[in-house]
């Protein structure tokens, strides 16, 4: 499976908010790489790997956070 590149609207908007979604994101079997652009309108979460779509937004839902996706 090659690995892609995934972006989301939040509503993951401080550093708090990104330590508490860590945990969640880090834990995600396929993730190489992710991170939040607090800055952006759209709290920007890009999300590089295997993981599909779908295990990422179950999984920042489960952390208590809103997600759209935006690709």
């Amino acid at each position: 499976m090659t690995a892609t590149l995934h972006s989301f609207a939040t509503n993951i908007n401080c550093g708090s908010c990104v330590r508490s979604v860590t945990p969640f994101l880090d834990d995600l079997k396929g993730v190489t790489i992710w991170r939040v652009d607090i800055e952006d309108d759209r709290k920007l979460l890009t999300v590089e790997g295997t993981a599909s779509r779908a295990a990422i937004m179950a999984v920042v839902e489960d952390a208590g956070y809103e997600i759209e996706p935006l690709d």
